[in-house]
């Protein structure tokens, strides 16, 4: 009897693939709540390493990090209008507490733009005092009417920086350093992922800000995905809590913000972006296990040489686990990581040992060949970078085959619609042409320049729309 196979192919059923690999790679469960989650410690382990690369490129930029309250009065919620718009449907309102209806509802925290602004109205006098540059990772919540693991959930985790500043310029020029030095780099050099970045349209826009920089990546499916934003805020913000600081001339002037955010929804991206039939495939330089070095048999002395092989690996600095579950059946282990998508197995059995040498196992790219146990510490780094740079060549290629210059509306729904991305002249699409799009379950991912960088604004000549349908 054939063995069926542990996932759905992609290409019978994307979605139903996703959720195969979600839960056969134990990266989460649904929560007990409808578009809750529970995240598992491998899908944690991954998080835990993209907070830590992220944390270390903004705190690069001079941000500190804090923490605000989970419950924002909702009043507070009230005082930006376009901001509370935006918001209302996904709110979750806090009526009761200790047993008694609370005399003012409180809101739990969708972002954090409000809360922070009460405190920075409080923080900032002077133009000594700026700029105040202010991230927190915490959790938020915003009701999700169709649910999806790590894509679109309920509650998520994120982290969110908020700035204040004395002039535009330097707001404008600081949430373009975060867009650009901080997410970008990290999705492109540890994520390993293709993203393009852009300008979101005034009608996609972040509810309450004049400008939102987005990065924009095409999943395994042809869709779009929103990867990480940056919000130039103006002083939008600053009118309502009166945000204000004396200018070194002595006038009284209104800051300049900015805010900006990445979530949990990276997993999913790694996910579908960079799995296969056979699982997960995670690039190294994230990869919280390296390299597995997987005891074919029980036997002692096979044990013993695994554990001294993960021992050398660990001192050469690479991120190892040995698996030595020696009443595990091996294939059943194998099949485990392989799901998993640790970059490299290194595997070990009693012939090996006679031999001195073992099975080296990439999943990246597939394949295995046997090398020498005394060369594997100084083979393996440079295999690690070969698979980063291969997964990140794969997505760009399958965005560079898939994306298709277009005239006209009709041709960027057909595009969209097949599983593609279009790019079609803003001044021929336009906000009446973005809005046909609604009709046909396809956006206008981002604006784009000519050359392909940031335009300077929406109405800039040459701006190139990228139209997808997305996630």
């Amino acid at each position: 009897m054939a063995k069926a196979p542990v996932l759905t192919p992609r290409a019978d059923d994307f979605p139903r693939w996703y959720q195969d690999l979600i839960a056969k790679a134990e990266l989460a469960d649904n929560g007990p709540v409808r578009g809750t989650m529970v995240i598992r410690p491998y899908g944690y382990g991954l998080w835990e390493r993209m907070q830590a690369e992220m944390d270390a490129r903004i705190k690069e930029t001079g941000t500190r990090n804090a923490y605000f309250p989970l419950l924002i009065p909702q009043s507070s919620l009230a005082r930006e209008a376009d901001h509370v718009e935006g918001f209302a449907p996904e709110l979750a309102v806090v009526t009761h507490g200790g047993g008694k209806e609370l005399e003012e509802p409180a809101v739990v925290r969708p972002t954090s733009e409000m809360i922070v602004n009460e405190y920075f109205a409080k923080w900032v006098q002077s133009y000594r005092d700026l700029p105040l540059l202010i991230n927190q990772w915490a959790n938020v919540v915003r009701w999700e009417l169709r649910p999806r693991l790590f894509l679109r959930t309920t509650e998520f985790l994120w982290q969110e920086g908020h700035t204040a500043h004395a002039t535009y310029e330097e707001a404008r020029d600081f949430a373009a350093r975060v867009h650009r030095r901080v997410y970008e780099d990290f999705m492109v050099n540890v994520l390993a992922m293709d993203v393009v970045p852009g300008r979101k349209t005034a009608g996609e826009r972040f509810a309450g800000a004049i400008n939102t920089l987005t990065l924009e990546g095409m999943m395994g499916d042809g869709k779009a995905l929103q990867m990480a934003t940056s919000h130039e805020l103006g002083q939008n913000f600053a009118k309502a809590f009166h945000t204000s600081f004396l200018s070194k001339d002595g006038r009284r002037e209104l800051v300049w913000q900015t805010s900006w955010g990445s979530t949990t929804r990276m997993i999913g991206a790694l996910v579908m972006m960079h799995g296969d039939d056979h699982g997960l495939r995670v690039p190294p330089r994230l990869a919280p296990v390296q390299v597995v070095v997987l005891a074919i048999k029980g036997d002692e002395a096979v044990l013993a040489k695994a554990r001294e092989v993960g021992d050398r690996l660990g001192a050469a600095g690479i991120r190892v686990h040995v698996d030595d579950r020696a009443d595990i059946p091996f294939g059943r282990r194998a099949v485990d990581w392989e799901l998993k998508g640790v970059p490299v197995r290194v595997e070990i059995g009693p012939r090996d040992l006679e031999n001195g040498t073992a099975m080296l196992v990439r999943r990246i790219p597939g394949g295995k060949e046997s090398v020498s146990l005394d060369a594997l510490a100084g083979l393996l780094p440079a295999v690690l970078e070969e698979d980063q740079a291969l997964l990140l060549g794969q997505a760009r290629e399958r965005r560079a085959s898939r994306t298709t210059d277009v005239s006209t509306l009709g041709e960027a729904v057909e595009v969209a619609t097949a599983g593609g991305w279009a790019r079609i002249p803003w001044a021929t699409l336009g906000e009446d042409g973005e809005n046909a799009l609604a009709e046909h379950a396809a956006t206008v991912r981002c604006l784009v320049a000519e050359d392909g960088s940031v335009p300077e604004a929406e109405d800039t000549p040459g701006n190139v729309a990228v139209v997808a349908r997305a996630y």
